[in-house]
């Protein structure tokens, strides 16, 4: 299973009701945080949730408001004693961008690790956990900017009476199982796909800010359980400047759900002006009737299809 919790719904400033667009990602004890605005910090207290347990921090891009709170961040985990490694991730000049951050905060206790984007796409994995994949995709924004969709795989079961047909040890199941391959000292081999059957379905989380919709963002979307996406206009009237500013409606959302045949979509980085984003769920629905207005804090745990059958 996978918790999900959106830190804050907010573009451009923080609100005193609502923080900027930050998602914590939580597997197997390991979290990833996406974005990293002013603020940050404070909504991930109201929630709940430690930051002394984040392997990895992700950027779209380097707007202050998805970066501007990385200083602090960086501080409040090296308070908590933190001393393994952080992995960053994000555009090319990520390494530029947080050393210049990093000048309030020179001082810490762990080593931070860079891998930058260059491409069109790429995809990571967590330490140890080749069953958790996140793949980065560029999107288009005024500058560059990146979506993630990240992938949680179910191997298929595994398969008692093959192992067993194949004269295969009890204690070469378990790494099997994880995807390994076995040699033995007699010089056997035996192989995952001897012991397990076709892969389930796992779950899959798209999270997409800042940008115009784009044939990408279907693509890596398509199917997603949840898809988190930027609705920073609900006025009708804003099409036009968010067409100039790189940025999309409630309604683009609530297309390029519908077209990437989502489960869910819960909308974030509302613009300031935008007071109360519900007012323009009505619309939303009749194009994508998953649509969901969040607020900060919102969070899920979402589980394989058959452990909630």
């Amino acid at each position: 299973m996978i918790d999900i919790c959106l830190l804050g719904t907010g573009g451009m400033m923080p609100l005193p009701n609502r923080y900027l667009t930050a998602l914590m990602v939580r597997y197997n004890g390991k979290s990833i945080l996406v974005d990293c605005g002013e603020g940050t910090q404070i909504a991930l207290k109201k929630s709940g949730w430690s930051p002394k347990p984040i392997d990895m921090i992700c950027f779209t891009h380097y707007h202050a408001d998805h970066i501007s709170g990385l200083p602090g961040m960086l501080l409040t985990m090296g308070n908590a004693e933190r001393t393994e490694p952080l992995l960053v991730v994000g555009p090319k000049g990520l390494e530029r961008v947080v050393k210049a951050l990093r000048t309030i905060a020179p001082e810490l206790p762990f080593k931070i690790e860079y891998h930058e984007i260059t491409e069109e796409s790429d995809e990571l994995t967590l330490p140890d956990m080749p069953e958790f994949r996140i793949n980065a995709f560029k999107v288009n924004h005024n500058i560059t900017c990146y979506g993630y969709s990240m992938h949680l795989d179910r191997t298929g079961k595994f398969n008692v009476e093959a192992a067993r047909a194949n004269g295969i040890e009890q204690k070469y199941w378990n790494p099997l199982q994880k995807g390994e391959t076995i040699h033995t000292e007699d010089g056997r081999t035996f192989t995952p796909d001897m012991v397990l059957g076709e892969a389930r379905k796992g779950i899959h989380i798209t999270y997409v800010t800042d940008s115009r919709p784009t044939e990408s963002i279907v693509q890596y979307a398509e199917k997603s359980d949840l898809f988190i996406c930027e609705g920073m206009y609900g006025e009708p009237e804003k099409l036009q400047k968010a067409k100039e500013n790189r940025h999309m409606t409630i309604y683009e959302a609530a297309e390029l759900a519908k077209r990437a045949d989502v489960k869910e979509m819960w909308l974030t980085h509302y613009s300031p002006s935008l007071v109360n984003p519900k007012e323009y769920l009505p619309k939303a629905k009749e194009i994508f009737n998953k649509t969901i207005a969040a607020k900060d804090g919102r969070t899920v745990t979402l589980r394989f299809e058959e452990d909630t059958k």
